[in-house]
């Protein structure tokens, strides 16, 4: 069995692990990725990219379907086989990247493929795929960058090949006539609503109430009015029952003003959450408690583990799930493991999440459920009259942004809307640079763009900054927060 040494080990060779190896080496430390593979990141294999191919599929299919809107016709025809070719060659593509660059990794001593296991504070061993041990890693600092894998739900456990995940999906040969996607969030909306607009049979169905990363319940409100056209969705659903009957999938279930829906589908699409991937490691021998949902305490400043020598980073940690704070989380992780026991804080940037539906839904800064009544104000605007939506024909989504009484300090927002993956990025900007409201107001805009519907937001927040809370009024009506 080989015996290496080096200053930082890092489990996992995902964007997070790369970037955790690089700001070690930054710091002048040697490091050594460990991972089983398969390579290529969550994203670029499983992830954001083969799903905005599909979702490109699917909105190309779309657009071409409202020309009686803008006056002319056009019969389309699907190829289920030709559009899940693309996607796979497309996706296949966007991984040679990054295999160009394990490959490199390997060559260079700097990843062990295998899996890798904690059998000491600063030990850990490495087994191929038989489970032989092939290395034992000697480090003085470990980072944990594991990733995440989908959760199936026990009630849909007996459904047995019918069942795939976000992962397996890209994987079909069609387009299936029928699918039951379980689970509104963001993965289950992008996809759902993708496979509807390729012609497949879609019902979507979560329980609480869930749609997409919405906390805000009055913009949970408005996601149901912007999708309910479309997509058949049922957010809230009780008494469910769960048969496999030869190759189908029977569903049943009930609304919660008592209406039974039951039918039949080709394939169950589970996108109900992912887990991470954290058991097994042996962090108990760094004197580490994993708690039973599999997570551990860490400081998201530092991104260490517990007063450990131990750092996490990525999906593994459950936080923020999305490709560029996994790149931070591994910055920071790698360079405070490289400087143990010297550990930085390093500030995190503003949040921000796209979801890549149609519309689009975004969220940026403080979450609606962090935020008070007493101590905040919110600015809204509907798109259903927003002039350039409407000469898109895509007047469809509202914005709050949520604003800090006394300051006027922006906070946050949540939004549905035409192409808010811009303009969540503006207001991402203006909360980092610190921006009051009025400054926000201050910028530019031209005349005619989407931009304008936030405009229209923020003077209807400096409003409602201006104005004292009256005893009587709502809290729900006024501002966040309970």
């Amino acid at each position: 069995m080989n015996q290496v040494q080096v200053d930082v080990a890092i489990l996992g060779a995902g964007t997070a692990g790369l970037n955790a190896r690089r700001a070690a080496e930054r710091e002048g430390r040697t490091a050594l990725m460990i991972d089983p593979g398969p390579f290529g990141t969550t994203c670029a294999r499983v992830g954001c990219m083969p799903s905005k191919l599909l979702i490109a599929a699917a909105d190309a299919v779309h657009h071409a379907s409202e020309g009686d809107v803008f006056g002319f016709s056009a019969e389309v025809e699907i190829d289920g086989p030709k559009v899940m070719e693309r996607v796979r060659r497309e996706r296949d593509r966007f991984v040679g990247f990054v295999l160009e660059s394990i490959d490199e990794h390997m060559e260079q001593g700097r990843l062990l493929q295998g899996r890798g296991r904690l059998v000491g504070p600063h030990t850990l061993r490495v087994s191929d795929p038989a489970g032989v041990d092939i290395a034992e890693v000697t480090a003085k600092t470990i980072v944990v960058a594991t990733g995440s894998t989908p959760w199936v739900p026990p009630p849909y456990r007996v459904l047995g090949d019918l069942l795939i995940d976000n992962e397996g999906v890209f994987e079909l040969q069609d387009i299936p006539e029928s699918v039951l996607v379980v689970g509104p969030g963001v993965i289950g909306l992008e996809l759902g609503q993708a496979l509807t607009r390729l012609g497949a049979r879609v019902r979507i169905v979560g329980l609480g109430g869930q749609i997409g990363p919405l906390h805000d319940p009055k913009m949970r409100d408005h996601a149901h009015v912007a999708f309910s056209d479309e997509l058949d969705l049922h957010t809230d659903m009780r008494d469910v029952t769960v048969e496999r009957r030869g190759d189908r999938a029977w569903i049943g279930f009930t609304d919660p003003d008592g209406t039974v829906h039951e039918a039949e589908y080709d394939v169950v699409l589970v996108a109900a959450g992912r887990r991470p991937n954290i058991q097994n490691l042996g962090l108990e021998h760094a004197g580490i408690e994993v708690n039973r949902g599999g997570r551990v305490a860490y400081d998201p400043m530092t991104m260490q583990v517990d007063d450990t020598h131990v750092f996490i980073a990525g999906d593994v940690d459950s936080d923020r799930p999305l490709l560029h704070e996994a790149s931070d989380e591994g910055r920071i992780a790698g360079a405070n493991a490289a400087r143990f026991p010297e550990v930085l804080v390093h500030p995190r940037r503003t949040a921000l999440g796209v979801v890549f539906t149609d519309p689009q839904i975004a969220t940026v800064g403080e979450p609606w459920n962090a935020l008070t009544c007493s101590q905040n104000r919110v600015g809204e605007v509907s798109y259903r009259n927003q002039g350039r939506a409407r000469v898109m024909n895509r007047n469809k989504g509202h914005v709050r942004i949520y604003g800090e009484a006394g300051t006027g300090r922006l906070l946050g927002a949540e939004m549905i809307g035409p192409a808010v993956e811009h303009t969540a990025h503006l207001l991402a900007w203006a909360i980092q640079s610190g921006m009051t409201v009025a400054e926000a107001l201050e910028m530019p805009f031209y005349h005619p763009v989407v931009e304008e519907g936030i405009r229209t937001a923020l003077r209807d927040l400096r409003q409602n900054l201006r104005v004292a809370r009256k005893s009587g009024v709502r809290c729900d009506d006024f501002g966040p927060g309970e």
